[in-house]
């Protein structure tokens, strides 16, 4: 009778099982437009793929910078993201661990004596007093979830993991679009130290020029005071680049992960680089192409199932015990008299808790719907960025084109202004004028190709550098073993 009803209660508790309480789970439809409102030369978005996946930075054509890519991977802070990561799957694994049925063998041997004092012990005993002990048993118990309490928090688990994954992704990205922008600033502060020494000893030709005249009675005191003035202002200005680099030089060695004291990079008059033609695909692509995107759908997605959990709470909870093995005072534990065993059922629901289930349920609702605003932050973050890169892109190359025509103009005006001067023709005053209206074109154009440059990483950046959601690992393969051993 006792095995017919305990086979009942199974074949009952088997068709409950499987009830699952979280609500069906849909990511958020964005109205997504059909191409990028960017203009030219990125004006036409309908190519169908985008930033071409591996490194992305080869495609610059600089060896240095891709020598330097390649050391991203000692980056303290990649290591924390893998930390992270690699903790977030052994919890999925230790939630997963809750669905199976656990399985232990416990041992205990003992001397036990008695007091003969002791109570509802007759005087005229011969118990004796000094006996031992042995007992062997393997125990094991299974929670029946019924209301997929446990499979919801490992579901949870193992998405939160999926989220790690891809910010682990997100902080690879960051740190490679920090390092090129670093680079290119580095080497943008070379040419700047470069045009800071040639404009120094162009002024202080013109000190000579200004000292040649006034010893010659045909120039003035001012006159060579203010090539003086523009001289020194171009040496100070030489000190403040080098300090600029350093600072530059620093980042990077940090962002490579090594010591800023010590790491060097030689000084580049001409740094090799290509411009690559960054095609942008199109707008409803990049939820697929951003691991920020990835991570932010994957926690709205994990709270989704922790509401599940949360209702699972309300309902009764059942679970399965059992112990078994030999008990002896002696070792003689294969003796089948000395056999023990006991199995059984445990039913228990919530009565009244002073509403801790109903906070706990409105909690996991107020996460979900976070998490769900949370996304539509992000995707917003995201086609804001694309779209702001896309504009940079477009008019700092129409600036940079017209920084070339300034620079043009500022030359000739400077050639002139110093052919009259020598004759005697023009004044100082024009010189000074011409050469400082030179010099800032010349900063310009510089400031102007650097910035350029870094559009493009931001670009690439803003795109997710080629990574793909493809590349995010199923549910159960965050989990780092089979719970069933069998790997």
């Amino acid at each position: 009778m006792i095995a017919a009803a305990l086979a009942v209660s199974t074949l009952a508790v088997s068709a409950l099982t499987g009830c699952d309480l979280a609500p069906l789970y849909q990511p958020p439809v964005f109205a997504i437009p059909d191409s990028y409102q960017g203009t030219s030369p990125w004006e036409i978005a309908h190519p169908g793929d985008g930033v071409p996946p591996g490194p992305w930075w080869t495609s610059y054509g600089n060896p240095t910078l891709n020598d330097l890519e390649s050391k991203v991977p000692d980056n303290p802070d990649l290591m924390v993201a893998e930390e992270t990561f690699v903790q977030a799957r052994e919890l999925a694994a230790e939630a997963e661990a809750g669905l199976y049925p656990q399985i232990g063998i416990n041992g205990q041997a003992s001397q036990n004596r008695q007091s003969p004092t002791r109570l509802f012990r007759s005087p005229k005993s011969v118990a004796p007093l000094v006996e031992p002990s042995v007992q062997v048993d393997a125990a094991a118990s299974w929670e029946i979830d019924i209301w997929e309490s446990i499979r919801n928090e490992a579901r949870s688990r193992e998405r939160l993991a999926q989220a790690e994954a891809a910010n682990l992704a997100a902080v690879k990205l960051s740190l490679q679009a920090e390092l090129a922008n670093a680079y290119m600033t580095l080497r943008g502060l070379d040419q700047q130290a470069l045009l800071y020494r040639q404009t120094a000893e162009t002024y202080r030709t013109a000190v000579n020029i200004t000292r040649l005249r006034l010893n010659d009675r045909i120039g003035n005191e001012l006159d060579v005071a203010r090539a003086e003035a523009q001289y020194g202002g171009a040496v100070a200005l030489l000190y403040e680049s080098a300090a600029q680099r350093a600072v530059a030089l620093h980042a990077i060695a940090v962002l490579i992960g090594v010591s800023a004291n010590g790491f060097t990079l030689p000084p580049q008059q001409d740094m090799p680089l290509i411009l690559p033609h960054i095609p942008t695909g199109l707008p409803s692509t990049l939820l697929q192409r951003r691991p920020d995107i990835a991570a932010a759908e994957r926690y709205m997605a994990s709270a989704n199932a922790e509401i599940g959990v949360a209702r699972a709470a309300f309902y009764p909870n059942i679970s399965l015990g059992g112990i078994a093995g030999p008990q002896d005072s002696g070792f003689n534990l294969f003796s089948l008299p000395n056999a023990m065993w006991s199995i059984g059922a445990a039913i228990g629901m919530p009565l009244f808790e002073g509403g801790l289930r109903r906070a706990e349920l409105g909690f996991a609702d107020s996460a979900y719907r976070r998490t769900r605003d949370q996304y539509r932050s992000v995707v917003l973050s995201a086609f804001q960025q694309v779209e702001d890169q896309l504009a940079l892109n477009d008019f700092l190359a129409k600036e940079a084109a017209e920084d070339k025509v300034v620079f043009s103009a500022s030359s000739r005006a400077v050639n002139l202004a110093l052919q009259l001067y020598r004759t005697g023709v023009g004044n100082y005053l024009d010189v000074v004028v011409a050469q400082v209206t030179l010099f800032q074109a010349s900063t310009t154009q510089l400031n102007t190709d650097i910035r350029v440059q870094q559009a493009s990483i931001n670009l690439v950046r803003a795109l997710g550098g080629g990574w793909d959601a493809k590349e995010l690992p199923t549910e159960k393969a965050v989990l780092p073993f089979d719970p069933l051993g069998l790997d």
